[in-house]
C-alpha cells in the first residue's frame, strides 16, 4: 500500500455513527482506512484487516477451550500481530496480560504463573526467550508463535486456519496490566471484568476520548511498547473510535518528529525523558519539521521537569497536556497548558477518584503539606494473588494508594514529591529526590539523571547521583563538581547530591520509568 494512499486514507475519511464505538463500525463503514501503521516499514493494517484478524484469532482462541475471564500472555515487541492479537482477546471476554520483552524468562515465567495464563503468542524474535520460561511455567496450555513453528509452538496463522468461524459468545475482555517492578517483582493489577456487550466502551476509553478527543480524525504517534498500559490503552482507544495509529518501534526523538511531519500527527503521548530527549536536538533539526498538525501532546509515566515542560510549550504552544494515573487507575488527575502556567509543577485537578493527602497516622493534611495521595471513589482494584499488599494499598474508609507522595494547594491542584520507596531519609530529614533530577537534566550536558540515597554509618542516608552524559560530553572529576555545584545553586545544599558518578545508560523501562532499585542495590 503506498504511502500517498495511506495519507489519503488517514484525512479523509467518513464520519462515524457514535452508537458502537468498536473498531468493528469502522470496518463495516470504511474497511480500508488505515487502523495502524508500522513507523519503521510503512506497513499498513486497514481496519477490514484488524477486523477479520481479530475475529480469527477470537474463534481460534474460543475453539481451544479459553471462556470469559482466563487469560491470555503476549510476548512480542511492537509488531503488526500486536494489536490483533489484544483485539481478538478483548472481543470473546478475556484477560489479556502484556509481557514486556526486556524480562528474563523466570521473570517471565513468574508471571505467567501468577496470572494463570492459559495461552501464549510470541513473536520469532521472542520465542526463545519465550520457551525458556515455559520450562517454569508448565501450565500454560495453548503456545503461539507469529513466526514460524517451533518445537512446542503452533505456528498461529496455521492454527487459525483450521479454527471455526467465529466466537459464540462475544464480550468485552479488560487488560490484565502488571506494575513495573520498579520497587520490587510486578504486581498483577486485576480490574473487574463486566463483560459488556461488544462494543461498550470501557470508562477510561470514554475518558480519554471526552477529555483529549480521540476520534475519527486522530492521528495518533505511539513511541512506546505497547505492552505498557499507557500506550495500550491510548492505542486500543484511538481505534474505538476510528483515528489511525502510527505505531514506532523505539522511540528516537528526531525520527518521532519526521513522522508528525510525513503522517501529519494530530495525538501523541510521551514521557518526560522523550521530551527532554527532543528538547536537546539541535534547533534546526527541530525547527526544520513541520509539526503544524499536532493538536494534542500528552505526557505522563514520571514527573516532568518543570522547566522541559515550560520549554515544551514555549516551543510547541498551548498543546501540553499532563495527567497522573498508575497502572492500578486508582486516581486520574489532569491538566492543560494554561492550567500548568498558573500552577507550575502541578499535575492537575481530579477526573476521577477525589485525591487525600495523609500522614503516617492517618490524618489528613492541610493544602502545601506533603504526604502520601490516597483517593476515595476511585476505580476498584486488587492485586493478583496478594491480598496483603491489597489490604496495605486501602484504608478503614475504602480509599486506595499506591504509595506516591505529594500535595494539594487550596485550589484543589495535586503536585508529586516522589514514590515512597524513593525518600531519602538523611539525619531525620525527608529530601525527595526528584527535585535535584529536575535540577540536573536542566544542565545542557546531561542526558539523564537518577538521584538516590545511599547508606551512611551516621545519618542513615546521603543523597547521591548518578548522571548519564549527552553524546560527546566526556565524564571527568571536574565535570561531576561542576554539576553539584550547579544544584547548589537552585536548591538548599542538603537537597543535593554529596557526590555523583557517571554511567553510559541509566536503567529505565521503555515508559521512562526509572529503575532506582537497581541503582541502589548495587551501592549497597
Amino acid at each position: 500500500m503506498s504511502q500517498s494512499f495511506v495519507l489519503e486514507r488517514i484525512v479523509h475519511t467518513p464520519k462515524l455513527s457514535p452508537d458502537a464505538p468498536f473498531p468493528d463500525a469502522v470496518a463495516n463503514t470504511d474497511p480500508q482506512r488505515a487502523a495502524f501503521v508500522l513507523a519503521g516499514t510503512g506497513h499498513v493494517v486497514t481496519y477490514g484487516e484488524l477486523v477479520d484478524s481479530s475475529r480469527a484469532i477470537a474463534a481460534l482462541l474460543w475453539s481451544r477451550g479459553l471462556r470469559h475471564g482466563d487469560c491470555l500472555a503476549i510476548l512480542m515487541e511492537n509488531t503488526a500481530d500486536y494489536l490483533p492479537v489484544a483485539w481478538a482477546a478483548q472481543r470473546c471476554g478475556l484477560r489479556y496480560v502484556g509481557l514486556p520483552t526486556r524480562l528474563e524468562p523466570a521473570d517471565v515465567a513468574y508471571i505467567l504463573r501468577d496470572c494463570h495464563a492459559r495461552a501464549l503468542v510470541t513473536s520469532a524474535t521472542c520465542l526463545e526467550r519465550a520457551a525458556a520460561a515455559l520450562q517454569e511455567a508448565p501450565g500454560v496450555e495453548l503456545r503461539l508463535t507469529t513466526g514460524p513453528a517451533a518445537e512446542g509452538f503452533e505456528e498461529l496463522a496455521e492454527a487459525v486456519a483450521s479454527a471455526p468461524p467465529s466466537v459464540p459468545e462475544e464480550r468485552e475482555g479488560v487488560d490484565l496490566l502488571y506494575s513495573s517492578g520498579t520497587t520490587g517483582r510486578p504486581k498483577g493489577v486485576a480490574s473487574d471484568l463486566p463483560l459488556a456487550p461488544l462494543g461498550t466502551p470501557p470508562g477510561v476509553a470514554t475518558l480519554l476520548h471526552d477529555r483529549w478527543g480521540l476520534d475519527e480524525e486522530t492521528v495518533y504517534l505511539s513511541p512506546a511498547p505497547l505492552y505498557h498500559a499507557a500506550p495500550l490503552r491510548f492505542c486500543m482507544t484511538v481505534q474505538r473510535y476510528g483515528g489511525t495509529v502510527v505505531i514506532m518501534d523505539r522511540f528516537d526523538a528526531e525520527a518521532a518528529l519526521e513522522l508528525v511531519e510525513r503522517y501529519r500527527v494530530t495525538h501523541t503521548q510521551m514521557v518526560p525523558t522523550m521530551l527532554i530527549r527532543i528538547l536537546k536536538l539541535p534547533e534546526q533539526v527541530r525547527q526544520q519539521r513541520d509539526l503544524s498538525s499536532l493538536q494534542v501532546l500528552v505526557h505522563a509515566a514520571a514527573p516532568c521537569p518543570p522547566e522541559t515542560k515550560r520549554a515544551t510549550i514555549e516551543w510547541l504552544g498551548p498543546i501540553v497536556h499532563e495527567y497522573y494515573s498508575s497502572t492500578e487507575n486508582y486516581l486520574f488527575t489532569a491538566i492543560n497548558s494554561e492550567e500548568w502556567l498558573e500552577h507550575p509543577g502541578s499535575v492537575g485537578r481530579a477526573l476521577a477518584g477525589r485525591p487525600h493527602i495523609l500522614d503516617e497516622d492517618g490524618h489528613e493534611l492541610p493544602a502545601g503539606e506533603i504526604g502520601t495521595i490516597w483517593s476515595e471513589g476511585g476505580l476498584s482494584f486488587e492485586y493478583l494473588n496478594d491480598p496483603a499488599k491489597t489490604a496495605e494499598a486501602r484504608n478503614e474508609l475504602g480509599w486506595t494508594t499506591v504509595g506516591d507522595l505529594g500535595h494539594l494547594d487550596e485550589d484543589g491542584y495535586l503536585y508529586l514529591a516522589d514514590r515512597r520507596a524513593d525518600l531519602v531519609l538523611s539525619g531525620g530529614v525527608n529530601i525527595y529526590p526528584q527535585e535535584a533530577e529536575n535540577a540536573l537534566v536542566e544542565h545542557p550536558d546531561v542526558a539523564d539523571a537518577a538521584v538516590f540515597g545511599i547508606p551512611h554509618d551516621e545519618l542513615g542516608e546521603v543523597v547521591h547521583a548518578v548522571v548519564q552524559l549527552r553524546p560527546g560530553c566526556a565524564p571527568s572529576p571536574e565535570l561531576a563538581a561542576q554539576l553539584i555545584d550547579w544544584c547548589r545553586q537552585r536548591l538548599s545544599t542538603f537537597k543535593c547530591p554529596r557526590d555523583l558518578d557517571f554511567a553510559d545508560q541509566l536503567p529505565r523501562t521503555a515508559t521512562g520509568k526509572l529503575l532506582k532499585r537497581e541503582l541502589k542495590d548495587s551501592y549497597r
